[in-house]
């Protein structure tokens, strides 16, 4: 089996896990402030930090997609790295 070959399967997992996650994630960080008795979730919108209450009954789910969200920007990574392979192999 080829370089190409491999990349070309290594693109094609990652596409379906990166497609797979893409239902239910959440972009900033759950968590519990010490000042303050419920959890927030805080995120950056055009540079500005924007804190928005979590309730308690949704806290797991909130996390799990935070979290989800951690694994996604990880597989979009290793996409990249891949595709740049992929780009110079096609090059040369």
């Amino acid at each position: 089996m080829s370089r190409a070959d491999i990349l070309n399967k290594r693109q094609a997992l990652l596409r379906d896990d990166i497609t797979a996650m893409l239902d239910s994630f959440l972009i900033g960080t759950v968590a519990k402030s010490p000042s303050m008795t419920g959890y927030s979730l805080t995120t950056k919108v055009k540079g500005k930090t924007v804190t928005l209450y979590v309730r308690k009954d949704i806290v797991p789910k909130a996390l799990e997609m935070g979290r989800r969200y951690q694994r996604l920007w990880t597989l979009i990574q290793a996409l990249s790295k891949v595709n740049w392979e992929i780009l110079n192999l096609e090059n040369q």
